[in-house]
């Protein structure tokens, strides 16, 4: 099952696809089949229409699918009467070009719906082998994307990193920090977190779209890399709130830190919103201090933050 953030693919695929028509059309005008040439010759144009159309908006990109789609099950169903057409294969493409083109529920359903008609056009009766094989066919080709489908969502469900940026998830960067809170008071080590927050996030997502929103956040976790440590932690606790946990770091080191991030955020420049602008602060952790009531300060200076 091909995703949706792949509009470049699939266009260049419609269009190899109207190139194929284009190719099987000249051919049957080269051999005198004429009788043949009216689908793949008004095929052709549609699909390379769908290409274009793939390339646009949500709604038409979806329209250009349900257009292939239409497209290619009436090409099959002019060739499955022939005598001479391997039947099981050309039964075999509309459920797995379903399944590829549309999301699994969707096309399972549309699967399930059409292969009474797909039997039908192949004079295939359910007892036979043939039909009984199409039947575990539409059944068995949407195991591959549904275990696909679990098995990404297993690991979006296991990875400790955010999904948009490089940064740790909310709940392993609070396993984190309480093990280093632990940690410095066993050790008798400084513990400092800086807070971060960047107000153009909801702007550039707003305005600019995705794109412009992602562009920022990777700036901004790139800046915070290079101006920290490699174990320092970077964590997202909120869309647009970041921890920056510094193990063996006091108040004024912190400080020093979060004004080379500040520093050189404003000095970067991205195509849509210009400078970062990033709001920060440091909490440091006390000794004996409980980890509860670090997470409070932490929690109340990251409210003070965002609400600036």
């Amino acid at each position: 099952m091909l995703t949706p953030d792949t509009p470049r693919l699939l266009a260049c695929l419609f269009a190899l696809g109207a190139v194929l028509l284009f190719g099987q059309a000249v051919w049957y005008y080269l051999i005198g089949d004429y009788t043949r040439i009216l689908l793949p010759a008004l095929f052709a144009p549609l699909l390379l229409t769908a290409a274009l159309m793939r390339l646009g908006q949500q709604e038409t990109a979806r329209l250009s699918v349900y257009l292939v789609l239409a497209c290619s099950y009436l090409l099959i169903a002019t060739s499955l009467p022939q005598d001479n057409t391997p039947t099981l294969l050309w039964l075999g493409l509309p459920p797995v070009l379903t399944l590829l083109l549309l999301p699994l529920g969707q096309a399972t359903l549309l699967n399930l719906v059409l292969a009474p008609i797909w039997l039908l056009l192949a004079n295939l009766t359910p007892p036979s082998s043939q039909a009984l094989g199409y039947v575990a066919l539409v059944a068995a080709s949407g195991l591959a994307p549904w275990g696909i489908r679990h098995h990404h969502a297993l690991w979006l469900a296991t990875d400790p990193r955010d999904q948009e940026c490089a940064a740790l998830k909310a709940a392993p960067l609070l396993e984190r920090l309480e093990s280093e809170a632990e940690r410095a008071d066993l050790l008798d080590h400084r513990l400092a977190v800086a807070v971060l927050h960047l107000p153009q996030l909801e702007m550039a997502g707003e305005q600019f779209g995705g794109l412009a929103r992602q562009a920022l956040l990777n700036a901004f976790c790139r800046t915070v890399s290079e101006h920290s440590r490699d174990h320092d932690l970077l964590g997202r606790i909120g869309d647009a709130d970041f921890w920056l946990v510094m193990p063996g770091t006091s108040e004024n080191g912190a400080l020093l830190v979060r004004q080379r991030i500040e520093e050189a955020a404003s000095v970067a420049t991205l195509h849509d919103t210009g400078g970062i602008e990033i709001r920060g602060a440091i909490c440091s952790h006390s000794p004996g201090e409980p980890f509860r009531e670090l997470k409070r300060r932490l929690e109340s200076t990251t409210q003070r933050l965002a609400d600036c």
